[in-house]
């Protein structure tokens, strides 16, 4: 098939928070962990030489949180990678309760929704917790997990934003589980800055789509946390495969791209325990396809039913 000149300019790096320029292809870190999410990682010298390889590749921006593991995967990260590059950007997150494998605590009159914990001193005592397990004095970028429902938002916010005075955060994001909205955005940003969102988003779930533009429009950086679909858009029968087929490339790479493309202020954290895939993960920042070819990618791939994740 004849490829045409893409007449859109992807970016390879975004400034966050107007002093933080990273590469928009990053890694999430969550896999490497036990089980189910849970405990230390079983092959940690692959995680170490994983980690290290994906700086090697130009990775500088790292992604994991302090309920992945719960705390063990901010700890492999310190392992393989402290003293860290000058450049290297460590995002974390906390307010997200654990209870075991697969699971994160959810109360009955709370369901469907994962329980976070926003309390004030919660807050302080987990950032204090990831400054000790990544061995850092200041957090570049701290992510409020889940944005807690019976906690005001200015408070929780307004706790991280007392820290970042503190010299201990850098920059404050927000993730969502259910989504972040473009509501709890604005209200969350008249207590501080927010330079990050974190939600669901890929080729196949697109629900998060005005939250997108909405940060976009606000130069708020936008990371689509499992996008590709918790692989199931990878399987030989997912949309990403079939349309693998007519880009000469890897489907994961299909997928990154798009993302890239899609806008200038999304930041990728694809995981994963391979360094194999890690380095066709990576460069898919240099997939280069023609509008048409997009065109039909992307119908192909509103076809596709979108996975949602089951404790949702």
């Amino acid at each position: 098939m004849e490829m045409r000149e893409t007449t859109v300019t992807t970016s390879k790096t975004l400034t966050i928070g107007g002093d933080m320029t990273i590469n928009r292809l990053g890694y999430g870190a969550m896999h490497l962990t036990g089980p189910g999410f849970w405990g230390p990682v079983e092959d940690p010298d692959n995680a170490v030489r994983l980690l290290r390889r994906a700086v090697d590749l130009g990775v500088n921006f790292i992604d994991t949180a302090d309920s992945y593991g719960p705390n063990f995967n901010e700890q492999i990260i310190r392992e393989a990678l402290h003293p860290y590059p000058e450049d290297l950007v460590i995002a974390t997150k906390g307010g997200m309760l654990r209870s075991g494998p697969q699971d994160w605590v959810r109360a009955p009159d709370r369901a469907p929704y994962i329980v976070a914990l926003g309390r004030p001193e919660y807050l302080r005592q987990q950032v204090e917790l990831s400054l000790l397990k990544l061995g850092l004095e200041r957090i570049d970028l701290y992510q409020l997990h889940r944005i807690d429902p019976l906690v005001p938002i200015s408070d929780q916010v307004g706790e991280l934003a007392l820290l970042q005075q503190e010299g201990k955060i850098r920059h404050i994001g927000l993730s969502g589980q259910p989504e972040v909205t473009i509501d709890q955005i604005e209200e969350a940003r008249k207590t501080a800055d927010i330079v990050a969102v974190e939600n669901l988003y890929n080729i196949a779930d697109r629900s998060s789509e005005a939250v997108l533009h909405h940060a976009e429009q606000k130069g708020i950086a936008f990371l689509p946390w499992f996008p590709l679909g918790h692989g199931d858009l990878l399987s030989p029968q997912g949309a990403l495969t079939r349309a693998a087929k007519r880009a000469d490339a890897s489907p994961a790479q299909v997928g990154l791209a798009w993302l890239l493309r899609r806008s200038p202020n999304t930041v990728l954290i694809p995981g994963t325990k391979s360094i194999k895939h890690l380095e066709e993960n990576i460069a898919a920042a240099d997939l280069e396809l023609g509008d048409d070819l997009w065109d039909e990618i992307e119908e192909l791939c509103s076809y596709e039913t979108p996975w949602r994740p089951a404790h949702v």
